[in-house]
């Protein structure tokens, strides 16, 4: 693949499509379950759809609200180059919180030399809270925000 991992993850939020699917082999999986359960949670069609940054044919960093819920995704993918973003989440709902899961590139993450490192790190975020994401090249980033009961 000519990407790193985790942009596989993001292109799930970026790309609409109603029918997603995890098309390879199951065995291709297996040694990444932690990261398989962002499919797993994803939704596949939308409410609203919100373009946090854009560059064409660069990067581009897409939040998507789940389709009769509450829930909110983001992928961010970028090109050959690696970049850093600051991500705004003013556009969730003032006054709640949000348990976020979010699948980043590996420091040592890159699409050609180690496409396969990623981190996942969660935390509690709100409407006034700031992502910053290090894509690696040909990387990305992928988030789940679940409202906190």
């Amino acid at each position: 693949m000519h990407t790193t991992l985790v942009k596989q993850l993001a292109l799930y939020v970026t790309m609409y499509s109603p029918l997603q699917m995890a098309a390879d082999l199951p065995e291709n999986y297996e040694a990444h379950q932690d990261a398989f359960q962002f499919i797993k949670d994803v939704g596949v069609d939308w409410d609203d759809t919100k373009i946090l940054e854009a560059e064409p044919g660069d990067y581009i960093t897409i939040a998507r609200k789940e389709k009769g819920k509450a829930n909110w995704f983001i992928g961010a993918i970028t090109d050959e180059n690696s970049r850093q973003s600051l991500i705004s989440l003013s556009f969730l709902d003032k006054g709640k919180k949000y348990a976020t899961i979010i699948y980043k590139d590996g420091k040592d993450a890159d699409w050609k030399t180690n496409p396969e490192a990623y981190t996942i790190e969660k935390r509690i975020v709100t409407s006034s809270s700031t992502l910053k994401l290090n894509l690696a090249k040909g990387g990305g980033a992928a988030i789940s925000l679940i409202p906190v009961r």
